[in-house]
């Protein structure tokens, strides 16, 4: 899901148009890698897995808040994938200004495909709905915070590289850690700086279990107060979207819900002793925690331009290993110093440890696939992540069970998918 639509792929058709401009010789590092498509398979995999599998087991689902659970690195891994793919495509830009167009232009079909398809237009497994209210619309997503780290790295790579091999590997990418470093600075002093007063939100009927009145929704209010605040209710990255986005824009069944103080121990669902903001909206792909997510692309490029500037495999694995074990650790680190890993913040610590993992993962699958040779293990995976995009599509974001729930027996509630729901998931 990384780059299926802004990129075509390391020998794609981009790559191609730049070699018009300036041949360069055909060597490993040109060649289409394999583990990389594997790697962009298993997440596209383990996405459809935690989806579909979480409600079963809940302890791959994503974590109700802090900690992290399996579901908590499939977006992060898309991002990493996007990041190492943008370092091959971008390697040889003969023209910066076409190059940030075309950019610019993948990245913003992204963030609408996104709109579209997470924005309400489409029904869920639950309900038999069709369009959306543009009052209530969704703007941010998943595919959408893949298009905003997309076009940061883009913009890096195109900019800010001075692609010489003669220099060293660091000194010739250091803007990009510049950068990485000013977004930190600009997420940590927003999250930990601003003042977050009390504030209100409406609820309609059909998102709470609570008692209405006649007109229809009722006020919400959530006592804050403070600064620095990391908790579902008072963090400065949920105001930001209240104040920018506003609140009926956001995502209206956070994950925080499932926190012990929101469920009633009978059924499970929230009741009306739960704290106000167990109601309330929250996006985890919100502005704020976009930010760092963007860092996790940035990290990616990193990965890729080893790819492209080393030639042994020892010697990549060995930059990429190194990289790898001391991010996952710094992230560790920060968390026994107290910055929680947090994927709805998408904390500094959160997105270490996670890209760290990110890159084992990605060491571990080109030793297995490019360097051992065992590309009939993963053939599978590999074809999932060249047809990411379409999977994505058609399965996670529900059009084959759209599809498959349009055949019932004499009322649309009889179909198989509610079958599913009612015999297997919720029994």
């Amino acid at each position: 899901m990384a780059d299926y639509l802004p990129l075509k792929g390391e020998d794609g058709e981009e790559e191609e148009e730049q070699q018009q401009h300036k041949p360069i010789p055909r060597t490993r590092s040109t060649t289409r890698l394999a583990s990389l498509d594997v790697f962009r398979g298993l997440a596209v995999f383990l996405m459809i897995f935690v989806d579909y599998g979480g409600s079963v087991l809940p302890f791959i689902a994503h974590s109700p808040w802090n900690g992290v659970h399996l579901a908590d690195f499939v977006m992060p891994f898309f991002l990493f994938i996007s990041g190492v793919s943008l370092s091959l495509v971008y390697k040889n830009v003969s023209n910066k200004v076409q190059a940030t167009c075309k950019a610019m232009m993948r990245a913003a079909e992204l963030f609408l495909l996104g709109i579209f398809l997470q924005g309400g237009y489409l029904h869920g497994l639950n309900s038999l709905t069709f369009g959306v209210d543009i009052e209530r619309i969704r703007w941010l997503g998943i595919l959408q915070r893949i298009s905003i780290g997309y076009i940061v790295a883009a913009l890096c790579e195109i900019w800010l590289s001075r692609r010489q091999r003669e220099v060293a590997l660091f000194k010739s990418y250091y803007l990009h850690w510049c950068v990485a470093f000013a977004i930190s600075t600009i997420y940590l002093g927003l999250l930990y700086g601003l003042y977050v007063p009390d504030w209100q939100f409406k609820l309609s009927e059909s998102t709470s279990f609570v008692s209405f009145s006649n007109d229809g929704d009722v006020v919400n209010t959530v006592k804050c107060a403070v600064r620095g605040d990391l908790g579902p209710a008072c963090n400065s990255a949920g105001m930001i979207d209240r104040y920018v986005l506003g609140a009926d824009h956001l995502y209206q069944k956070p994950g925080y819900r499932n926190l012990k103080e929101c469920r009633s121990s009978k059924n499970g669902q929230i009741s009306d002793s739960s704290p106000s903001w167990c109601h309330a909206p929250f996006d985890p792909e919100g502005i704020l925690s976009s930010l760092t997510a963007a860092i996790t692309c940035i990290v990616g490029l990193h990965y890729g331009h080893v790819l492209v500037q080393l030639e042994d495999h020892k010697d990549r694995l060995l930059q990429w290993s190194l990289s790898s074990v001391s991010l996952f650790f710094i992230g560790l680190l920060l968390t026994f110093i107290g910055i929680p890993l947090n994927k709805p913040l998408y904390t500094i610590s959160y997105m270490l440890l996670t890209s760290g993992t990110a890159g084992i993962t990605f060491c571990a699958l080109y030793l297995l696939v490019d360097v051992g040779g065992f590309k009939r293990l993963t053939s599978l995976l590999e074809w999932i992540g060249k047809h990411s995009l379409s999977i994505f599509v058609l399965v996670t974001s529900n059009l084959v069970i759209i599809a498959v729930q349009g055949f019932y027996w004499t009322s649309p509630e009889n179909n198989i998918i509610n079958w599913i729901v009612t015999h297997v998931v919720k029994r």
